[in-house]
């Protein structure tokens, strides 16, 4: 998910523990399951991004079996202001997926469903 991610012309950036080049020395084991992402456009496209993603649920949580998805900037801290979420390194264009135990074909179908709406 990470690589195909890293890979799209829609997406600005990604953040996730394997790409770090200390991660095999601190997570011999391999990294988790969360990837956190920046779509190209901002706030406006990351949330209807995740408004249009089909098999992740839309939640806070992380870890759980399966796939989930939260846009920060207009969910759980929605109280900031933009300001304070970029301070807090939640900048508007952030999309945190949690990846769950489905299929990563139909993860990475997903979102590159989504991804083409944008």
């Amino acid at each position: 998910m990470a690589n195909f991610l890293k890979n799209h012309p829609k997406v600005a950036w990604v953040k996730y523990p394997a790409f770090n080049p200390l991660a095999s020395k601190y997570l011999p084991n391999g990294a988790n399951g969360m990837v956190v992402f920046g779509i190209k456009g901002g706030a406006k496209e990351a949330q209807y991004l995740v408004d249009h993603l089909d098999l992740f649920t839309i939640i806070a949580n992380v870890g759980d079996a399966k796939s989930l998805v939260i846009h920060p900037a207009s969910t759980t801290h929605s109280q900031l202001s933009e300001e304070d979420q970029i301070k807090a390194g939640l900048p508007p264009e952030l999309i945190r997926l949690s990846i769950g135990l489905e299929n990563i074909d139909d993860i990475i179908g997903a979102l590159d469903d989504a991804l083409k709406l944008i």
